[in-house]
C-alpha cells in the first residue's frame, strides 16, 4: 500500500487510516475482542495508521489488536480538554489505554471551534507541547470541521499536524466550502504540516457515491491519507484492495453497512442537549416538539447520542 510523510514531521503513514471512531459506543459499539481480530488484520495487510479519540471509547478495541500483531502503527488520538491537567489526564489515558509508551499525533479536538481555539486551549496546548518533549507525544495537532481553524493552523509554529473534514460535497464543513478547506489543507501542506482527512464520505452518508467521493479525495495535490471508518472484516478487506488498486466497485454493495441516526422520539424529552453538541447544525425540533435529525445535513459522527439524557438517539 501507497505510504507518505506527514509533513515535515518525519512520520510515514498508509495512505488508509483506519477510523475507530464507529467501532465504539458512539456508534456501532463492535465487541472488543472481534474489534480486536480484523484491526490485527488491517495492520497485517498494509495498513499503518489509526485515528482514535479519548471520547470514542475505542482504545480497548486498539489495544486488543496491538497485542494480536507485531505491527506497531502509527497512532493518532484527540481530547477536547481545555486545560493542562486535563489534557495531562488525557494523555496518559491514551497510553495506558492502548498500553503503548508514546503517542504518534496527539490532536486538540476541536471539531467546531473557531480559531480562537489556541487561546483558549493554550493550556492543553502547552501540555502536548510538554510531553513532545519529554518523546511520550511525537507531533501536536488540531482536528477540526472549521476552514478558518484550519487556515489558522497553516501558519501556527506550534502545530505540527491538521486533521480536517473534507469531501466534495462539502458536507460538515463549517464556515466555508469544499473549495476552502482544500485552499487552507493546501496551506498547511505547503507550510510542512501534515495533512489527513476525515469524513471524505460523509460519515457514510456519501456511500452511494463511495468511488467519485474517493477518487476526489485521494487526487487532492497534497495526496493526503484518508481516514474511513470500518466496522468489520469485510469492510477492511475491500479498503485495502481499493487503496491498492483493486477497484471491484460492486464490492461496496456487499460490504458497506448504510446507516443512519434516529430518534425515538417516544422518549425524546425535548431538553435540546442534542442540537448543542451536533457538529453540523442537522438536529431541530419538528412539529410535535420533539428532536429530529436532517439527514442531509447530519455526517453520522454519534457525538449526539451521549448528549442524551434519555439514550433516545441511535445508530440504526
Amino acid at each position: 500500500m501507497e505510504k507518505v510523510f506527514l509533513g515535515n514531521t518525519g512520520i510515514e503513514v498508509s495512505r488508509l487510516c483506519f477510523g475507530a471512531l464507529p467501532l465504539g459506543p458512539l456508534q456501532k459499539n463492535v465487541p472488543v475482542e472481534e474489534a480486536g481480530e480484523f484491526i490485527a488484520y488491517g495492520l497485517d495487510n498494509g495498513i499503518s495508521f489509526i485515528d482514535t479519540a479519548q471520547g470514542y471509547k475505542t482504545y480497548p478495541h486498539i489495544k486488543n489488536a496491538l497485542g494480536k500483531t507485531k505491527v506497531r502503527p502509527v497512532i493518532a488520538t484527540k481530547s477536547t480538554s481545555d486545560s493542562y491537567e486535563g489534557m495531562e489526564a488525557a494523555v496518559l489515558e491514551a497510553l495506558k489505554g492502548m498500553g503503548v509508551d508514546y503517542i504518534d499525533i496527539f490532536h486538540l479536538h476541536a471539531a467546531r471551534v473557531k480559531p480562537d481555539v489556541f487561546e483558549l486551549r493554550k493550556g492543553a496546548l502547552q501540555c502536548l507541547h510538554d510531553y513532545k518533549k519529554k518523546g511520550i507525544v511525537k507531533a501536536v495537532g488540531i482536528s477540526a470541521h472549521n476552514v478558518n481553524t484550519v487556515e489558522a493552523a497553516a501558519y501556527r509554529e506550534d502545530i505540527d499536524v491538521v486533521f480536517p473534514l473534507l469531501n466534495k460535497a462539502g458536507r460538515g464543513i463549517l464556515e466555508g466550502t469544499a473549495e476552502d478547506m482544500e485552499r487552507a489543507a493546501a496551506h498547511c501542506s505547503e507550510n510542512g504540516k501534515g495533512v489527513y482527512l476525515m469524513k471524505v464520505i460523509g460519515g457514510g452518508t456519501m456511500i452511494d457515491d463511495f468511488d467519485s467521493s474517493l477518487e476526489y479525495a485521494m487526487n487532492l495535490a497534497g495526496k493526503y491519507p484518508i481516514a474511513i471508518g470500518m466496522v468489520n472484516k469485510e469492510e477492511v478487506v475491500y479498503n485495502i484492495k481499493y487503496f491498492n488498486g483493486d477497484r471491484d466497485l460492486e464490492g461496496i454493495i456487499k460490504t458497506r453497512n448504510k446507516k443512519s441516526m434516529k430518534v425515538l422520539q417516544g422518549m425524546c424529552v425535548s431538553c435540546g442537549k442534542c442540537m448543542d453538541a451536533c457538529h453540523s447544525d442537522a438536529i431541530r425540533f419538528d412539529d410535535t416538539g420533539k428532536s429530529s435529525i436532517d439527514p442531509s445535513k447530519c455526517i453520522q459522527c454519534g457525538y449526539c447520542v451521549p448528549s442524551c439524557p434519555e439514550f433516545c438517539i441511535r445508530m440504526v
